[in-house]
């Protein structure tokens, strides 16, 4: 059974004066992302495919060299676009983003409608998964990851789904029959186990 891995970044360098997709990992978060590489299920992984902001790539870069693999950039698979907005301090930002969950056919304050955020990470998937059925680790963003796990798993979108605080968490899903096989965890812990 081919497996996906969906795999967000860990925590990155706030700064309110950079554009937010250049932001690159923390200290801490780039400590997360090596640990990663001793969770067992990474030894399975063929392919890495990244979102091209920077704290993505940076992740999938970290996986890939760790694998012998090279990434593969796609564009379209960038979190939900908050530029109408920019840099939000933390409170405002959740209030924000609380909206952008419960009214997924309405832009709020510009933002990337969470439908259409929705149908570009499925359409990227998709696309990315109809080259092959070997285990892929796609490298990305809590809002659009939560938006694919929400999909996949045949509910409608709300913030129920949202991954932990921080980032650095995946979920895997069954590549054949589209099925989740569990829900986010940490990407530096071990799996339960009675799990994959």
């Amino acid at each position: 059974m081919p497996i996906a891995y969906y795999i967000t970044h860990p925590q990155v360098r706030i700064d309110a004066g950079v554009p937010v997709p250049q932001w690159g990992l923390s200290d801490i978060g780039r400590a997360r992302a090596v640990a990663m590489l001793d969770q067992p299920w990474i030894g399975s992984i063929r392919r890495v495919v990244s979102s091209a902001e920077r704290k993505a790539t940076a992740t999938a870069e970290i996986l890939a060299q760790h694998l012998g693999l090279v990434v593969e950039m796609r564009e379209r698979m960038h979190e939900n676009d908050r530029s109408a907005t920019g840099f939000l301090p933390p409170p405002e930002f959740e209030a924000v983003a609380d909206q952008f969950f419960a009214k997924p056919h309405d832009s709020i304050r510009g933002w990337e409608r969470a439908i259409d955020a929705q149908q570009r990470i499925m359409g990227e998937v998709d696309a990315v998964l109809a080259a092959g059925e070997s285990d892929i680790a796609f490298v990305g963003h809590g809002g659009v990851g939560t938006l694919l796990l929400l999909h996949l798993s045949g509910r409608e979108i709300s913030r129920i789904a949202d991954q932990p605080a921080g980032g650095g968490n995946y979920f895997a899903f069954d590549i054949e029959a589209r099925r989740i096989l569990h829900g986010w965890r940490p990407i530096d812990e071990p799996a339960p186990h009675h799990d994959i």
